[in-house]
């Protein structure tokens, strides 16, 4: 119910990678050409970015769509980094329309976001929800099932998991128990890794550094979708795709 976009490569102008592009980050959120559900992305957006030698990336999230930020046009101008991660939200009815359910979610390096939805909420995932310690729910941003997707996959990483190991481990564990689109975006400033779990990714591998995005934002001819249940990790250099395998009984709990 969003779309979504991450960055890995040389310092860019934030600008020129959200609101140049022909069909950039910015028209996605009132013209998606590839959004199966949901026409319109007005329900707020945030950006996140990281700084040189600061692994912790700073967040601008508001509840307004991205085009009525006047501000965040100006900041974006003068803004480089060399690692993003944004997302402009078509809300699910009956979810918060507040700032804080905004992607990209954070915690320490990390920067989340989710490209979906999860049927049957919150009733579905309820035993997911109570396999958690106590701190990381009452530690939830927002009363949203992004929010909760994004606790289970931290809980994971605290746990020892790589990024994409974490992102495969909560498709399996939700698809398991609830109906859903689960496309994840997760960086740490140095690498990316996403699912395409149910709606479109793309992904380009360019002179500058790698841009991963739900939909291709331009018409150039070097995008390539990855196929629905997979797996992509990259770094500013390289891309790999695979299959994400099912869960197995001995790893089900989140």
């Amino acid at each position: 119910m969003c779309r979504h976009f991450a960055y890995i490569g040389k310092p860019m102008p934030l600008a020129e990678l959200l609101f140049a592009p022909d069909h950039g980050l910015l028209e996605q959120s009132w013209a998606p050409r590839r959004q199966r559900y949901g026409t319109i992305n007005a329900d707020g957006f945030g950006v996140g970015w990281y700084a040189p030698d600061d692994p912790v990336p700073a967040r601008y999230r508001r509840a307004i769509p991205i085009w009525a930020d006047r501000s965040f046009a100006d900041v974006a101008r003068v803004t480089s980094s060399g690692a993003v991660l944004a997302a402009v939200r078509s809300a699910t009815p009956g979810m918060t329309p507040e700032e804080s359910a905004a992607a990209p979610y954070a915690h320490g390096p990390w920067l989340f976001s989710h490209n979906g939805r999860v049927e049957g909420w919150p009733h579905a995932v309820e035993e997911l929800a109570a396999s958690l310690p106590p701190a990381r729910l009452l530690a939830l941003e927002a009363q949203v099932d992004s929010a909760l997707l994004w606790a289970l996959v931290l809980e994971r990483l605290d746990a020892g998991d790589a990024a994409g190991e974490a992102l495969m481990h909560v498709v399996n564990a939700v698809s398991a128990v609830a109906g859903g689109r689960f496309n994840f975006l997760l960086t740490d400033g140095m690498a990316i890794a996403a699912t395409a779990a149910g709606d479109s990714l793309f992904w380009r591998n360019g002179t500058g550094g790698v841009v991963v995005a739900s939909e291709p934002c331009d018409d150039g001819p070097d995008w390539h979708q990855v196929p629905d249940r997979s797996l992509l990790t990259a770094t500013a250099g390289s891309v790999e795709v695979r299959p994400i395998p099912a869960l197995t009984k001995e790893h089900a709990a989140p």
